[in-house]
């Protein structure tokens, strides 16, 4: 009983050992299959009973053993069909890549070309750009001309329009500007200033960033040549004095005046191995005249071109007088054609003649009393007895004499105005007209507050204005009568550290502006005023006043903080009976706690 109790035991034992093999066998399986798939036992959205187990094709099988293959030999042509596919995926792949590799270069060909496009067209917007700015360049220099307004530079822009023949198609030539005389263009320096060649300095600068054409670019470098030795000879007569600049610079020019560009070049290679020859030479010298020679071989160039100017211009003068001269020819045969047709007699035009003559002759005769009487210069005051006599030729010689300088100069620039002084509060006598001392005097009558001063000082505008009406009126400044409102501000810390013995110092607090146009043209336009900011200065702006002609513009120096417009509060502004008031105070900011 007892031993076939045990060899039970044994049995059971052996059994489970078995059963736990198995069992831990199969896990090894599905922990394989579960790392060959996404799925594991615990993971199967799909109900697969079978998810643990690894798959085996039974119809396969069963087919391969019917054919008469054995195990090894199906598992040979698995792993040749196995091996097989793994070389066309490869394959695959690198077509893939070899395919997405190509596209990557298409893409970046296409960008690449895309990007040469619109670089293409910014060129082509950028050059259009210039040449729209080249252009209104131009049109301002004419429009400038035509107004008589003109500056060096629309000269020399001048000199650039006749530099190339001008076709029939676009001669657009306008008469004011072929009735200008033009000269070589480095003469427009001799009757400039300082300021004015700075100031040409700048825009032929302008006009060699804009221009493109070979021709205009290389006239403009040969002006900026001499240009700047214009300004190195004004810097020059304040650092030696006048005299001896002038001494040094008659020298050389003696030496380089009358030579052609040809001879200056051979001259300037002989200077330059003069320089390199290591001889004992005065090398300032040497090398000041080098210097000098390049601005003469500039001008040369610039003579060349200006013949060149001239042969152009007269050829298009000769054209338009040919073109007026067909056109009167055929005016005058229509006019005798029609003539003609009406029968009329071409000495139909002596009538009006003979009475042109008959009037002539019934002129009133000449009189003593006509003219004005002699004066006893006995009877003149001591100050004019003091000028000059000059008799009618000589007077009329000096006219002369002075009209043919304007006229050889070919260029005349505007003189700057004088600064205006202050005016004194005296009231004093004016020669303005009588309009304007009127209104000086009743507004300078009227009694000045506690709290109010005299406020007539005028500012100087820094660029002063060109009025296009100059030679119908002439420009004058309006007369004024301006006041400033002074007072105390009794703010927290003046309340601290002053009282009424001992009073702070007085701050601006507003103005009051008059400003009178009496004999203004165009009166249905009122004046304006404008607050000009200066860079730099946060302190004070200038208050400029505006008018039509004949009057100047005007600026006042005022402080700069923020106006009251309210009328409740003194603003004012009106034009009146030729009189521009303007009156404000300053804003005061209270704060609380």
């Amino acid at each position: 009983m007892l031993v076939s109790r045990r060899k039970r035991d044994k049995s059971e034992e052996r059994k489970a050992r078995k059963a736990e093999k198995k069992r831990m066998k199969e896990e090894e399986e599905a922990r394989q299959v579960a790392e060959l798939s996404v799925y594991s036992a615990t993971d199967n959205p799909f109900h697969d009973v079978n998810l643990g187990q690894q798959f085996r094709w039974h119809k396969k099988n069963e087919k391969e053993r019917k054919q008469g293959l054995s195990l090894a030999e199906s598992q040979r042509r698995d792993e040749l069909r196995r091996q097989e596919a793994k070389e066309e995926l490869e394959r695959l792949n690198k077509r893939r890549a070899e395919r997405e590799a190509d596209q990557r270069l298409r893409e970046e060909e296409e960008i690449r070309m895309q990007r040469l496009a619109e670089s293409a067209q910014m060129a082509d917007w950028l050059s259009k750009e210039e040449g729209f700015q080249l252009d209104q360049e131009r049109t301002r220099a004419a429009i400038r001309i035509k107004e008589k307004r003109a500056k060096a530079i629309d000269f020399l822009a001048l000199n650039l329009r006749y530099v190339n023949p001008i076709s029939e198609d676009n001669a657009e030539v306008d008469d004011e500007e072929l009735e200008i005389d033009l000269d070589e263009p480095y003469n427009i320096l001799d009757s400039l200033s300082p300021a004015q060649v700075e100031e040409l300095h700048g825009d032929i600068e302008r006009y060699l960033t804009l221009e493109q054409s070979d021709v205009n670019i290389e006239f403009w470098t040969h002006m900026m040549v001499v240009v700047k030795d214009q300004l190195e000879r004004f810097g020059a007569n304040e650092r030696l004095g006048a005299e001896a600049a002038a001494a040094v610079e008659g020298d050389i020019t003696a030496l380089l005046r009358g030579k052609s560009y040809d001879h200056l070049v051979i001259l300037q290679k002989q200077i330059q191995a003069k320089l390199a020859s290591g001889e004992p030479i005065d090398v300032e010298y040497w090398e000041g005249l080098l210097k000098k020679l390049l601005v003469w071989k500039a001008k040369a160039k610039l003579k060349n071109l200006h013949e060149v100017v001239v042969r152009n211009r007269l050829e298009q003068l000769r054209k338009r007088q040919r073109d007026e001269a067909l056109q009167a020819q055929e005016e005058l045969l229509a006019g005798v054609a029609k003539s003609a047709a009406r029968g009329e007699r071409p000495n139909a035009v002596s009538e009006p003649e003979e009475q042109g003559i008959g009037s002539v002759e019934e002129r009133e005769p000449y009189d003593r009393s006509m003219s004005p009487a002699l004066l006893d210069i006995r009877k003149l005051p001591f100050e004019e007895r003091q000028i000059d006599i000059v008799t009618e030729l000589e007077d009329l010689r000096a006219l002369m004499a002075q009209r043919r300088l304007v006229a050889g100069s070919r260029f005349v620039p505007k003189t700057a105005q004088l600064v205006v002084e202050s005016q004194e509060p005296e009231i004093l006598a004016s020669n303005a007209d009588l309009a304007s001392e009127a209104l000086y005097r009743a507004e300078a009558e009227k009694e000045l507050d506690e709290e109010e001063e005299l406020f007539n000082v005028e500012e100087n505008i820094t660029n002063p204005t060109t009025y296009n009406w100059e030679d119908k009126h002439r420009p004058r400044k309006p007369r004024y009568f301006n006041r400033v409102h002074t007072g105390y501000e009794w703010n927290k810390y003046n309340q601290t550290h002053y009282d009424t013995d001992n009073p702070p110092p007085k701050v601006v607090q507003g103005y009051k502006f008059n400003i009178f146009y009496p004999d203004l043209i165009d009166k249905s336009k009122a004046p304006t005023y404008k607050i000009v900011k200066e860079p730099g200065n946060d302190e004070t702006v200038l208050l400029h006043f505006s008018a039509g002609p004949p009057y100047e513009d005007i600026a006042f120096r005022i402080v700069n903080r923020e106006w009251e417009f309210s009328h409740k509060r003194g603003f004012r502004s009106s034009f009146d009976r030729g009189c521009l008031s303007l009156w404000f105070n300053f804003r005061r900011n209270f704060y609380r706690k």
